[in-house]
């Protein structure tokens, strides 16, 4: 069993920053895939970053690319997403989520399948 406890999340302008960080429980935390999800009101939820168990592997949407860096510290087992140069098309609700499928494999998914484990979330807005 793994739980996920997101943290970091606010109100910042557009082409602020914001760390998110996923803190999680659980001796197997280190071998799982996890991932980063947002979703807006009244919309689906979407996938935003994934990194695999080493962190030598990552993905991301592209909406994100070049502006958001997925990161992990398996000694602390904490997941992060550092977000730059954020648009108020990037407020939601950020879901860090823990793919157990994948574990000691450099395969990282980006739909919710395969992730067993989810965090309560963490509102982000950027006001524009």
């Amino acid at each position: 069993q793994v739980q996920l406890v997101e943290s970091g999340g606010g109100l910042v302008p557009a082409g602020g920053s914001l760390r998110l960080s996923c803190a999680a429980s659980g001796r197997t935390f280190s071998s799982y895939a996890m991932g980063w999800f947002r979703q807006a009101p009244g919309k689906e939820r979407e996938f935003v970053a994934a990194i695999n168990w080493s962190g030598l592997s990552t993905y991301y949407v592209d909406s994100v690319k070049g502006r958001f860096t997925i990161s992990r510290d398996n000694a602390k087992k904490t997941v992060y997403l550092q977000m730059n140069s954020l648009k108020p098309e990037d407020t939601a609700v950020y879901y860090c989520a823990a793919d157990p499928s994948q574990a000691y494999t450099s395969v990282v998914r980006s739909t919710t399948r395969g992730y067993a484990y989810w965090g309560q979330g963490t509102q982000v807005t950027v006001s524009s």
